[in-house]
């Protein structure tokens, strides 16, 4: 039986109610970096499906991204269509695009399957910036966000746009965790912890892993349509590999296979991207605010201080810390 670990729930309600004081208490800057990490925390999420639940690493996943967010721009854009239409179309046309994508992919595993994911999200990554419909490398603006005015809901506002945001995130979260808790989630589990025995033992692998591909790559083009209602637009950067590679270490940083790791991670990112880029942060420190164009460098020892000595993430050894704490206070039965 799949292990159910007692800290989730309580924490994910802890993070929640974080962002939630958080975001009555900050300036317009500090709403849009809420909403930011909400988005990111649905894109990481949803390779966390992958990487964490069924064992499959993409480095290609920024492409599902990118189709999230272009098909919602062009159906609002280009063809006038309504947000809410084109956040499904988006979903709908992810699903389709990594159900083909995932039949070829997932009968690789590895170094295979994460360069044969690298290759098509750089396919991509080339169509977006050759596709002039979509204003090529210029990239395109625009995109209007959901309406909720029949229900008196201005998403125009930053801080309602952001809690919306929150709200899906954690939506998003609870399914991603009944999924995991579910005889499919259980059977993912097992297929990353040995797939060859469940092969021998009769399970369809290639089916479950294609749609864990396909729940994961659907999900990944919501945040796609929600990135590009947030910034208003949209540009072949979103596909790019690099995009991949960041929401990756996000969900390792954080804690693969958990869920609320990688959620953590996305807010560890964004704040502290943007604490390491902020020259005043450094001449409080009484040190020079040039250190703060090397952001990068110190984001990148920082990541590699976690690996090195967290190898199951920072969610990870919370919960080692508190089950320790726990056993010491009850003591040994």
């Amino acid at each position: 039986m799949l292990h159910r670990d007692p800290f989730q729930l309580p924490i994910a309600c802890l993070l929640a109610v974080i962002a939630i004081v958080s975001l009555f208490s900050v300036g317009y800057f500090g709403k849009e970096l809420i909403a930011e990490i909400a988005i990111l925390a649905i894109f990481a999420m949803s390779l966390d499906l992958l990487v964490g639940g069924t064992g499959l690493v993409s480095l290609g996943h920024a492409g599902f991204l990118a189709i999230g967010a272009y098909v919602t721009a062009g159906a609002t854009v280009l063809w006038e269509w309504p947000p809410i239409a084109g956040v499904a179309m988006s979903v709908g046309v992810s699903a389709v695009i990594a159900s083909v994508v995932g039949f070829l992919a997932i009968r690789l595993s590895g170094v295979f399957f994460i360069m044969i994911t690298l290759a098509i999200g750089q396919m991509f990554y080339a169509y977006f910036f050759k596709a002039r419909v979509f204003g090529g490398d210029d990239g395109m603006a625009g995109t209007p966000r959901v309406n909720l005015s029949l229900l008196g809901i201005d998403t125009g506002d930053p801080t309602v746009f952001a809690a919306l945001l929150i709200v899906i995130s954690a939506a998003i979260y609870l399914l991603l965790l009944l999924i995991k808790r579910s005889p499919l989630g259980m059977t993912l589990s097992a297929i990353s912890q040995n797939e060859f025995r469940m092969t021998s033992l009769g399970c369809p692998v290639q089916r479950y892993k294609l749609a864990a591909f396909i729940i994961a790559s659907a999900i990944a083009s919501l945040a796609g349509s929600l990135m590009a209602q947030h910034t208003g637009f949209v540009s072949p950067d979103l596909a790019f590999w690099t995009v991949s590679g960041q929401v990756l270490i996000i969900v390792i940083i954080g804690g693969s296979g958990s869920l609320i790791g990688p959620v953590a991670g996305a807010a560890l990112f964004v704040l502290l991207r943007n604490l390491l880029n902020d020259g005043s942060f450094w001449e409080k420190l009484s040190l020079p605010s040039q250190i703060s164009n090397h952001w990068q460098l110190l984001m990148g020892a920082f990541f590699i201080a976690v690996v090195l000595l967290t190898k199951d993430g920072l969610y990870g050894r919370l919960t080692w810390i508190m089950e320790r704490l726990t056993f010491r206070r009850r003591g040994p039965r």
